[in-house]
């Protein structure tokens, strides 16, 4: 497995890999939660537009603004209340941030109060604003140029399994330039260095 995720480290530009080949990426990414700092100032939610066989779907975001950590994401056929439910009830035992930012959408509301009743809620006319610009730019330069290169998918289980690949080589093993060469991860206090073999040794102490 090592072997795997540092070959697949050096493709992350060109290509990612299937999801059948990072099949632990899951089990990993909740080993290594607890030993994250997902505290900063803000959260930022929204959602984008992907196509599957042709129908329009949505990929529902939420990142933490400091560290650039992807918290989580959900794929749906909907843009409702539920869906958002769906988002925060996953990240809900992630952090407490001081605010979560999001554009206004309604499907919001009910969900930040719910899930995080003592947070400030910033609701913003445009993810253009200086306030949003982490989750802007990821969307915009990170994910959209890499959806576009799958040109939609087929099915919603490819669809998913797919995306989660994509994520996780985000907050995990990709280094960011404006995070000085570390991954979210790191910025958020996971310790294992420039190699990302060594993610492994921090799920799986000897």
């Amino acid at each position: 497995m090592s072997t795997e995720i540092s070959a697949l480290s050096c493709a992350w530009e060109s290509q990612l890999p299937t999801p059948q080949s990072v099949t632990g990426a899951p089990n990993l990414c909740m080993q290594l939660m607890p030993l994250l700092d997902l505290n900063s100032d803000e959260w930022h939610a929204d959602e984008t537009v992907i196509k599957i066989n042709d129908e329009k779907h949505y990929v529902w975001f939420i990142i933490d603004s400091e560290t650039r950590f992807m918290l989580g994401f959900h794929l749906s056929p909907y843009r409702s209340l539920p869906q958002a439910h769906s988002l925060f009830s996953h990240v809900a035992h992630s952090g407490n941030p001081p605010a979560i930012v999001s554009d206004r959408c309604n499907a919001y509301r009910v969900p930040v109060k719910c899930y995080f009743p003592n947070v400030k809620h910033i609701r913003v006319e445009s993810f253009q604003d200086d306030i949003s610009n982490n989750l802007i730019e990821f969307i915009n330069n990170r994910f959209k140029p890499w959806y576009k290169t799958k040109r939609g998918f087929h099915s919603f289980e490819s669809a998913n399994a797919t995306i989660s690949v994509f994520v996780f080589f985000f907050k995990f093993i990709r280094s960011h330039q404006g995070l000085n060469g570390l991954t979210p991860a790191q910025v958020a206090g996971a310790s294992y260095g420039p190699n990302p073999r060594n993610l492994f040794s921090l799920a799986n102490p000897r």
